[in-house]
């Protein structure tokens, strides 16, 4: 697996979202204390695992104590990078766009959506977000300091739409659209491949017939 700056592996990162996710589940269940032994049994990661991911930025516990849910997420927020606020757009006012952009836990996540891009003229805004012309997207980016940009684009689009984008200033981008995008050094690209995933669903369905 890849590693950043830090040394951290992708592998260490990718599992501090369900830390995250668990850690408020907790919180809002009024659980204010909570040992890596429990951690496991919820996330299904061993606690030697759970202590030695934490460990990588710092560790936040104290033994024969445990961690404090409260300051852990906190921890876990600076970790993710959401205890800030990015700017975002939506690139594609269809239907799966729409439903991206009116998701809570995108902007609980410091996600703000403040403007959707189209190559139609004519649709209305969505949810109280203006709606404007690909034309108008280069200077819209500089503008605004747009700091991510939400792909849900054709294939076809993708590659063109990304160029823009990274052209334009934009260093983080969601990709939705079928289609692998890599960018330059600087540049963070998130694929997802959402078609990928019910065809793993379909394996496991089958192994179970």
């Amino acid at each position: 697996m890849p590693k950043n700056a830090r040394g951290i592996s992708e592998t260490v990162i990718r599992r501090m979202p369900v830390y995250h996710r668990y850690l408020k589940e907790l919180i809002d269940s009024g659980i204010e204390r909570v040992s890596s032994k429990e951690l496991s049994n919820i996330t299904g990661f061993s606690a030697s695992q759970i202590r030695q991911d934490l460990n990588n930025f710092g560790g936040f516990g104290q033994q024969g104590y445990g961690y404090n849910t409260k300051a852990l997420k906190e921890q876990v927020d600076k970790i993710l990078g959401i205890d800030k606020t990015y700017n975002s757009i939506v690139i594609g006012a269809g239907r799966l766009g729409q439903a991206i952009a009116r998701y809570k836990g995108f902007r609980d996540s410091g996600f703000n959506v403040i403007s959707f891009f189209d190559i139609k003229e004519d649709i209305e805004d969505i949810s109280g977000i203006k709606v404007r012309n690909m034309k108008y997207l280069e200077k819209y980016i500089r503008d605004e300091k747009v700091e991510v940009a939400i792909i849900t684009v054709p294939k076809e689009s993708c590659e063109d739409v990304a160029k823009r984008v990274i052209d334009a200033g934009v260093k983080g981008i969601w990709n939705f659209a079928p289609y692998d995008l890599k960018a330059p050094s600087g540049v963070v690209v998130e694929n997802i491949r959402l078609n990928d995933s019910l065809l793993t669903l379909s394996y496991f369905m089958k192994e179970i017939s």
